[in-house]
This record gives structure tokens, C-alpha cells and sequence, in this order.
């Protein structure tokens, strides 16, 4: 039976619901990923290097989709539990195209200066000029990456999680087979890594477009007419501004742990990074698919004022984040040789530094979950500020502070301790203002 946002959600219904998503944010990772096997593999370490070192601005040019995903699904997910059906299908029409046009906007910019900010960022060379080949072309897929990130938000609104997930699914199967016919047989190299990337999101960005306007989507939502409503827009824009700010945040902390690893164990840690990177986003997509699933379900009880229910989606949510952390962990750490020699087996020393790497990297899962979980919380809550407070915090002020100081005490192991310590702060944080905004929103 299809499982509605009215609905009383034990375990079962919320695992159950919350799955699609988490497969989504798995999948969407499986671009990256599969690039960055066939690349290291086929073109070298210096190539798989670049290809991570000018990843963080790409994904900071993208963040704008997640933006409007999840400020946009959890308004328009609160009129829909007010009974307000035709506001919410003009404000979802409304920011689907707003988010079209944006990424188009930044795909121009971002091609322009792309040679300008692998400079700025440090690179030199060889990966210079593959930072640029690899930029251009990959960026020209951001329009179809935005409404993807977009999509992966309001089809869950829709009630439909799973055909996320099959358009997910869908463009993660086109780029891994474009990746192995565009570099492992045409030999195309960083070129053909971006254009099976791109490819492969248009599948997933495009496609529910034709779904959400067929006469066949019996949907909660569908695209039709809309009209300007500046207020809503700032709305979305706000109160996603934490999922947003957490993304740039993430990115530039990239940025600058890729400067600390080429300053204290040059191109081995970069690229080491990147496969710690690689895995963390599979391992960390399945915190975010959870927060990003659950969401729709926290704004509709908000909005229909069911205390209840939503006292009981927040106890359950804490519970199974507990034990899917510990489950990570020890997967991490059973996994961290097989995974490592996935990318790098071809290099025994840089498989020896990035197994040590990881197994202390991913220590940070145990903190991670529940800190991603407060900001999506409060999102869904309709409170960006809170909500992105806590990303702030999280994603860049603990985040820098520590991969600038720990190093200084612990040399490169000091880079890999400091996401550790940013997640332990950003908990206690989040248990703070859990605490203090309880008795406003009645979830405790």
C-alpha cells in the first residue's frame, strides 16, 4: 500500500518510506564515484587528483538545486498538510523553473572562469590544464544536476519516493555505462568522464519533468500554471539556505583540506582524499537520505499541528540513527583495505596511507548522523534559521578551525582527527538548541 504523509509511522512504515531516498542519495554519488575509478585507473593519479580538486566548485555551483529542494518541499509539504492543494502545486511550478534558469545562469559563469578558479584554488601544470578540460565540460550537465537535486526532494512531497529513486537509479546506471564505453574503450579520458556524467544526469533531471506535467500523474503534485510570489521564494530561499550553506560550506572545507594534503603529503593526499571522499558519500548518503526523506513527513504534521505523530517520527528518527551508526562504522573499517584498493591498488604506498586515512576519517559517522539530522529537522520545521545555524557550524567554522590547528599538533593525521572533533562540536550544538526550541514545535 502507498505509504501517505497523514499516515502514523512506526519503524517499518518510516524505514520503509525513508528508503527510496536513501537509495537516491547513493546513487547520485555513484557519478562521482564511477568517474573517479575509471579515471584513476585509466588516466593516472595526477588525473584522479584533478578531477577531486576542482569537484568542490562544481558542487558549490550546484547547491542551489538542494536549495529549492529542500526550503521549497518543506514549505509547499506545509500547505499541502493545511489542505492548501493549489498554492503548493504553484509554488512547486514556480521553483522548478526558477532553478532551471539559475543553473543555466551559473553553467556560463562557472565555463568562463573556470581556468581562473583552478588557478586561484592551486593548481599548477598538468593538473591544471585537467582541472579546466574536466570543469568545462562537466558543468555544462549543471542545469539537469540542479533539478535533479531538486526533484530527489519533491517527489517525496508527491508521496512517490520510489520513482525518485528509478530516475536516480536510471541515471546512475547511464553514467557508469558511458564511463566504461567513453574511457575504458573509446579511451576518451577526463572528457569522457564529464560527458558520461552529464548524460547521466539528464536522465535524472529531465525525466520528472515529463512525469510531474503527464496527464498520467495522479501525484499530490504536478507542474502547471504558477505566479510570481516573491514572499515564497524567500521563503524556500531561507529556510533552505542551511542545506544550501552546508553544501558550499562542505565544498570549500574541501577545498582547503585538499590545500592542507598537497602541503603536507602532496598529490598521494589529495588523491587519498578523494576516495575517502568517494566512500563518504555513499556511507554519509545514507544519514542525509534519511533526514532529506523523513522531511516531508516532520513539515506536514507541523503544518496540520498533529504533535503526536510528530513527537513520534522525532523519537523513532533518533533511534535508528544510533543504530545505523554503528552499523557504518564497523562496515567502514571492515571494508577500508577492498575499498582503498579499489581506487589505488595500482600504488602500494598510497594504498598503505589511504586505508590509515579512512579507518580514522570515518570515526566521525558516530556524530555525524544526528548533527545532519537537527539541521534537516529544523528545515522541515520551516525554521532556516536554526536549521542553518547548526549546518554553519558543522560544515565550516568547527570544520576550519580544526584542519588548521590539529595538523600543527599531529602533522597529516591531524587533517583526518579534524572532521571528528567539527562532528562532536556540531552534536553538542545540536542537542542545545533541540533542547531550548522543544517547547515551540511540541516534538519532545
Amino acid at each position: 500500500m502507498q505509504i501517505q504523509l497523514s499516515d502514523h509511522f512506526n519503524y517499518s512504515r518510516l524505514i520503509r518510506f525513508t528508503l527510496p531516498t536513501i537509495g537516491m542519495q547513493i546513487f547520485s554519488s555513484l557519478y562521482y564515484i564511477v568517474d573517479g575509478f575509471f579515471v584513476s585507473n585509466y588516466a593516472g593519479k595526477t588525473a584522479f587528483a584533478s578531477v577531486n580538486f576542482i569537484m568542490p566548485f562544481i558542487m558549490i555551483m550546484g547547491t542551489v538545486g538542494y536549495m529549492f529542494g529542500t526550503g521549497g518541499s518543506a514549505l509547499v509539504a506545509k500547505y499541502l498538510g493545511q489542505g492548501n492543494h493549489e498554492k503548493a502545486n504553484s509554488l512547486f511550478t514556480l521553483f522548478t523553473w526558477l532553478a532551471l534558469i539559475v543553473g543555466t545562469v551559473f553553467t556560463t559563469i562557472g565555463f568562463i572562469f573556470m581556468p581562473q578558479v583552478a588557478r586561484f584554488l592551486g593548481a599548477e601544470g598538468q593538473m591544471l590544464d585537467d582541472c579546466v578540460l574536466y570543469g568545462r565540460v562537466v558543468i555544462i550537465g549543471l542545469p539537469p544536476y540542479i533539478l535533479q537535486w531538486l526533484f530527489q526532494c519533491f517527489t517525496i512531497v508527491a508521496e512517490r519516493p520510489k520513482l525518485g529513486f528509478y530516475f536516480t537509479l536510471g541515471a546512475g546506471i547511464t553514467n557508469m555505462v558511458l564511463d566504461w564505453l567513453f574511457i575504458g574503450i573509446f579511451d576518451w579520458g577526463l572528457v569522457g568522464a564529464a560527458l558520461a556524467t552529464n548524460l547521466g544526469e539528464v536522465v535524472g533531471g529531465f525525466g520528472p519533468i515529463i512525469f510531474f506535467m503527464s496527464k498520467k500523474n495522479t501525484s499530490l503534485l504536478r507542474l502547471g500554471k504558477t505566479v510570481w510570489d516573491g514572499q515564497g521564494v524567500v521563503k524556500a530561499l531561507t529556510n533552505g539556505a542551511s542545506e544550501m550553506v552546508g553544501s558550499i560550506s562542505s565544498s570549500l572545507v574541501g577545498m582547503l583540506y585538499n590545500a592542507q594534503l598537497l602541503a603536507y603529503a602532496g598529490e598521494d593526499g589529495v588523491a587519498a582524499y578523494g576516495v575517502i571522499m568517494y566512500v563518504s558519500y555513499i556511507f554519509a548518503g545514507v544519514f542525509f537520505g534519511y533526514a532529506i526523506g523523513v522531511g516531508p513527513v516532520v513539515s506536514f504534521n507541523y503544518g496540520a499541528e498533529t504533535h503526536k505523530e510528530l513527537q513520534n517520527v522525532f523519537k523513532r528518527s533518533l533511534k535508528l540513527i544510533a543504530v545505523t551508526a554503528a552499523v557504518l562504522i564497523g562496515l567502514a573499517e571492515l571494508s577500508a583495505p577492498l575499498l582503498a584498493s579499489i581506487f589505488v591498488g595500482y600504488d602500494q604506498a598510497l594504498l598503505e596511507f589511504t586505508i590509515h586515512a579512512f579507518r580514522t576519517y570515518v570515526l566521525c559517522y558516530i556524530f555525524m548522523g544526528f548533527a545532519a539530522y537537527a539541521s534537516s529537522f529544523f528545515t522541515a520545521l520551516n525554521n532556516g534559521f536554526v536549521s542553518a545555524l547548526i549546518s554553519f557550524l558543522r560544515t565550516l567554522v568547527f570544520q576550519v578551525i580544526a584542519v588548521i590547528a590539529l595538523p600543527l599538533m599531529f602533522g597529516v593525521d591531524g587533517i583526518w582527527y579534524s572532521v571528528i572533533v567539527a562532528e562532536f562540536m556540531a552534536l553538542v550544538v545540536s542537542v542545545v538548541l533541540l533542547v531550548w526550541k522543544r517547547n515551540q514545535y511540541h516534538y519532545w
